[in-house]
């Protein structure tokens, strides 16, 4: 299914709610075809996989090496076909570049996102967070009616395959603390600096965030 993350200013319409469906299980079929490419970053190298309905995984390749990167996702994708791919990663890594120089706060790409039910229906909220703004894992934990899953929210948040454009980093503690991030806190921490940079001072001073 194709995801979109909505405009940071607006609600997604009963049409766009639809378009944020996402496939539930864990599991493609065995030697499902993924093309990838490695860009650089301001965060470093990142690592880049797309099915052929939509982007699946997003990795900071820190130190390990590309047959590494695709023995971490050997469990989700077994026998995996992996060809590498520029052309076909192009539209990714030409938001990517946009969004880091600061001229772009809403990703607009095919997503192809496997997950539990409940990692499903926190990853759509994050696509809710406003560009710029941040959220507590209780206040995600409440707008999805489990005002006690506050944790599970904190691990959906660990298992997101495509952190920054499925916005994970903008979710911090309940006292404002910037708690875990599987690409580091510093990389948190930059990414944070760069949206109040280029956020437009209107839409954050009047933003808030919904589940629904």
């Amino acid at each position: 299914m194709i995801v979109r993350a909505p405009a940071p200013s607006t609600l997604p319409s009963r049409r766009s709610r639809r378009r944020l469906a996402l496939r539930c299980g864990l599991r493609y079929a065995a030697g499902v075809r993924l093309a990838y490419h490695i860009m650089s970053s301001p965060l470093g190298l990142l690592f880049l996989a797309r099915t052929e309905r939509g982007l699946r995984f997003l990795d900071f390749l820190e130190r390990k090496s590309l047959k590494r990167a695709f023995a971490i996702h050997a469990e989700a994708v077994p026998d995996a076909k992996w060809e590498p791919s520029l052309l076909q990663l192009k539209p990714v890594v030409d938001q990517l570049d946009s969004y880091f120089c600061g001229n772009l706060t809403r990703f607009d790409l095919p997503l192809d996102l496997a997950g539990t039910a409940f990692q499903l229906k926190v990853w759509q909220a994050l696509c809710r967070i406003p560009y710029g703004t941040t959220c507590a894992y209780g206040q995600i934990a409440k707008a999805l009616g489990q005002p006690g899953a506050a944790r599970a929210v904190g691990l959906a948040n660990n298992h997101n395959p495509v952190p920054i454009i499925v916005p994970c980093h903008r979710v911090i503690g309940a006292d404002g603390s910037l708690t875990g991030y599987g690409g580091g806190l510093p990389r948190k921490r930059r990414l944070l600096d760069l949206e109040a940079r280029f956020a437009q001072p209107v839409s954050r001073a009047g933003s808030r965030f919904t589940a629904s």
